[in-house]
């Protein structure tokens, strides 16, 4: 009736609807219940946890966050605001694999078999390497990731899949976290495989290991990553150069994923985050 006052008078239609006129005017004059109240300013702040999270965050976390901040909220009121609002999460869809398998025997084993479980940080890192598309071509990501916290510790981009690249993530992580007998598991990518490679393994103590041949399971925790990345800020993001893909990248690993963002598999913590609360238990 409200919104359709311009063309049809008050009287009408609420002769047309069955409805007294002075119980419309009175419902306009009346202030929202408590209930209404309280959804609106959870609505707003569910509104702004989305939008912090460049539009990713689905029910899970978003409730989380808001049980974080010390909110007693349910997950179907959550869900519901959601809805009302059209607010959506990122869906994950396959990421893309690039490496190659070499040609020569390489007799690395596989010391991993598909048990990603780690008990404290640097035990075991996976490792991989995928494409970023711009407008002026390919730019490649190699990243080096830790098992246990699902930080990205080293990562490179680089025009080729050379080598090179992936052993400037391989330096990145060594600098970063100085490991002990750290696993380093990888695909049989011949960048993974190259003497080069394996040479730097041996000096910094490092222990090498590769899945079998074709199977994404073997690297699991690595696709999950990249992922991760396409369906968060791959499919939303246009780059048009290939600097412009860097420092996009740069800011996405360590100014959200290792920092900010929440992880299922992390008890809804960040990787920064679940290793500092596991590092404060340890002490």
């Amino acid at each position: 009736m409200k919104a359709n006052q311009a063309t049809l008078s008050v009287l009408r239609t609420c002769k047309l609807l069955g409805v007294s006129a002075s119980g419309f005017y009175a419902w306009l004059g009346r202030k929202p219940c408590a209930r209404a109240r309280a959804d609106a300013a959870l609505s707003e702040r569910i509104r702004t946890i989305h939008t912090t999270s460049r539009g990713t965050y689905g029910r899970p976390r978003i409730h989380a966050e808001l049980r974080f901040e010390g909110r007693q909220v349910g997950v179907k009121r959550v869900a519901r605001l959601m809805r009302i609002h059209g607010l959506e999460g990122a869906s994950r869809r396959k990421g893309h694999r690039t490496t190659v398998r070499g040609r020569e025997r390489h007799g690395i084993p596989d010391l991993v078999d598909r048990n990603f479980a780690a008990s404290s940080p640097d035990q075991l890192w996976v490792a991989d390497i995928t494409y970023v598309p711009t407008w002026s071509g390919f730019i490649f990501l190699a990243v080096v990731v830790d098992a246990f916290s699902r930080k990205v510790v080293g990562w490179a981009m680089a025009s080729h899949m050379r080598t090179s690249l992936v052993l400037d993530a391989l330096d990145m992580a060594l600098g970063q976290r100085q490991p002990k007998g750290v696993v380093h598991h990888s695909d049989q990518g011949s960048q993974y495989t190259s003497v080069a490679f394996g040479l730097r393994c041996r000096e910094a103590g490092v222990r090498p290991s590769t899945g079998t041949v074709g199977d994404a399971y073997d690297n699991a925790m690595c696709e999950s990553f990249f992922a991760t990345l396409e369906c968060e800020f791959l499919e939303r993001r246009r780059l048009k150069t290939k600097a412009e893909a860097r420092m996009a990248v740069f800011e996405f690993i360590e100014g959200w994923y290792n920092t900010r963002r929440r992880h299922s598999g992390l008890a809804y913590r960040s990787p920064v985050e679940y290793e500092r609360l596991h590092a404060q238990s340890a002490a």
